[in-house]
């Protein structure tokens, strides 16, 4: 292996914890390189609203909602459980100072109404998530523009990105094109193969990596921060850690994310804890097998291989996919809904698809009759009629006796409809349909053990200088909570930015 380069910091990974971590490591005026295995940079961040959970900074502020660090404190003292809470603190203490610190920059964000995820005190109406405004692609530089992963119904077509880039595109572009301004270097295809400690072997002194011509290694005087996305794309460390879901069905850029510097950490001692388990969604199921990102029902009820309900439908993205995970007969379930939006999905879904391509694939079903629906999808008939029927009384009462659909500010942030219960459609219009819905997941959540610093920690708990980790390599400051909407960026960006803070100090 010969030695190719010597950079002060390398950030392996090029997500939004990994693009914060590596612009404030340039400019604060260190060698810094990024390492992308994939040709492309943003991974999973690229796919996503490029919402952002950083409580208490000017941004909200400036919106005037009644957001603050004490809220946030609040809020996430009654929802979180087992939490660090030096961690929690050392996340609700920097959040306002990367906020400043990135508009400081030129990363201009604005608050993005999103209701959070848990009736808790400390919520704040409309949430406090913020985002990045969105940005021209003729205003990148053209190294940049080339490089930032298009959003995920256009990448897994195979097309580019749009002229305007938005939500989590437009966050990867700001942070690269300020990261490269600053100095930076981006590489794209290499892929980490391990770490390189010193000759004492107790310090991380850079990384390994394979390039078509054959193995290189880089070098780190100051540091290696590890921000690479969690093992999603590994189907035997999914299985081996209790991962629900598939490999198939995660919102992950394909072919990535199998979690090589995760392992590699952990060859050198590393402590990780993998309890968090995943970002879960339910996910449409598409032709092809893959899954996609769904919320934001609008009407409709899904049911279980049994033909019931099991849970409220309106429910936080994860929160339902934890309930998805709960019993084998949901994995896969069926949803029903009827004609009033002409036979589209009355939700959100990324990508959708072409419903006559779902039809043709049996991935959806159509039927005159929820009998013949029935039939169609395996489910016991006199079941789903029944379940269909209680639905509707419910949607006439305005009340869901069942789940309490509709009672919480999430249920209702999506819906439309007109009834004594927004949240509440009734499913009456044939013909009917029936989409096959999977586990998805937005990344795992378990990862590397880290301090209030960033700093990976051994079983012992003592630190492996010169090693840091963030984003879904490492485990997440919320446990198996997801707060609210843009809550994995959020975490990632401050413990990368943490991270920095730390090795600018060794």
């Amino acid at each position: 292996m010969t030695q190719t380069q010597q950079y002060d910091v390398i950030v392996v990974g090029s997500g939004g914890g990994a693009m914060t971590g590596a612009l404030l490591a340039a400019r604060a005026g260190l060698r810094t390189v990024v390492v992308e295995k994939t040709p492309l940079i943003g991974g999973t961040s690229a796919y996503s609203g490029g919402a952002c959970w950083l409580p208490g900074s000017a941004v909200q502020q400036r919106a005037g909602i009644p957001d603050s660090t004490d809220g946030a404190r609040s809020y996430l003292g009654a929802i979180l459980e087992s939490a660090d809470e030096a961690k929690v603190e050392a996340f609700l203490a920097h959040s306002p100072e990367l906020v400043a610190e990135l508009e400081e920059a030129g990363l201009p964000f604005e608050w993005l109404p999103f209701a959070e995820y848990y009736d808790a005190p400390g919520r704040v109406p409309m949430g406090r998530s913020i985002q990045p405004l969105n940005v021209k692609r003729g205003e990148l530089p053209a190294d940049v523009a080339s490089l930032v992963r298009p959003p995920v119904e256009r990448d897994r077509a195979g097309e580019g990105g749009r002229n305007t880039l938005s939500g989590g595109q437009a966050l990867i572009a700001r942070l690269a094109t300020l990261y490269v301004e600053a100095g930076g270097e981006l590489r794209t295809n290499l892929p980490v193969t391990g770490l390189v400690l010193s000759e004492s072997g107790d310090r991380v002194v850079g990384v390994a990596a394979m390039t078509p011509e054959g193995p290189i290694s880089l070098g780190a005087s100051r540091g290696v921060l590890v921000a690479a996305g969690g093992f999603e794309g590994n189907a035997e460390l999914r299985s081996k850690r209790g991962v629900p879901g598939d490999v198939a069905w995660t919102m992950a850029p394909r072919a990535t994310n199998t979690g090589e510097p995760i392992e590699a950490a952990i060859a050198i001692g590393a402590a990780a804890d993998f309890s968090g388990v995943g970002w879960f969604c339910p996910g449409l199921a598409q032709p092809d097998g893959g899954g996609s990102f769904t919320l934001g029902f609008r009407s409709g009820l899904m049911v279980d291989a049994h033909g019931r309900r099991y849970a409220n439908e309106c429910l936080p993205y994860d929160r339902f996919g934890r309930e998805m995970a709960q019993a084998p007969e949901r994995i896969p379930s069926w949803f029903v809904f009827d004609s009033r939006e002409g036979g589209r999905l009355p939700a959100i879904a990324m990508p959708e698809g072409d419903p006559a391509e779902h039809l043709a694939a049996g991935t959806w079903v159509q039927a005159d009759t929820l009998e013949e629906l029935a039939a169609a999808t395996g489910v016991p008939g006199s079941v789903l009629v029944e379940q269909v029927e209680r639905f509707n009384v419910f949607c006439e009462k305005g009340v869901d006796e069942d789940f309490g659909r509709g009672e919480d500010e999430y249920d209702t942030f999506f819906a439309g409809g007109t009834g004594p219960n927004k949240a509440l459609t009734p499913c009456d219009q044939p013909p009917y349909y029936a989409a096959r819905f999977v586990l998805s997941d937005l990344g795992t959540k378990g990862g590397l053990v880290t301090d209030p610093a960033g700093r990976v920690l051994r079983e012992d708990g003592s630190t492996i200088a010169g090693l840091y980790a963030s984003s879904n390599s490492a485990a997440s400051v919320f446990g198996g909570v997801y707060p609210g909407p843009g809550a994995p960026l959020g975490s990632a960006m401050v413990f990368a930015s943490l991270a920095v803070r730390d090795l600018l100090g060794s």
